[in-house]
């Protein structure tokens, strides 16, 4: 059975960077199209980027030349770094399994003014 879990999240400053981390039992993340997502209070969940299986990587404009996404192919995980962070970043960040039911919990991140 396949369980994604996220973890990373924190409060951080404006300007400051965080790194999320997304591992994902039962499955090999190198294997399949993974995806960070995030849903703000009173928003609609949003799509923040994605890497394919071949390792191609795309960002949601909002977070393009500051996020990354990248994985560790040995390890099994997946991660979101994030520079620059401002206050509208603050959300709860999810990793997910492309076009599937598999989603994580959410991991929380608030950037403080």
């Amino acid at each position: 059975q396949v369980q994604v879990v996220e973890s990373g999240g924190d409060l951080v400053q404006v300007g400051g960077s965080l790194r999320l981390s997304c591992t994902a039992s039962g499955m090999r993340v190198s294997r399949n199209h993974m995806a960070w997502y995030r849903q703000a209070p009173g928003k609609q969940r949003e799509l923040v980027g994605s890497v394919t299986d071949y390792g191609e990587t795309s960002y949601a404009d909002s977070v393009k030349g500051r996020f990354t996404i990248s994985r560790d192919n040995g390890k099994n995980m997946v991660y979101l770094q994030m520079n620059s962070l401002k206050p509208e970043d603050t959300a709860v960040y999810y990793c997910h399994v492309w076009n599937s039911a598999y989603w994580g919990q959410g991991t929380q991140v608030t950037v403080s003014s």
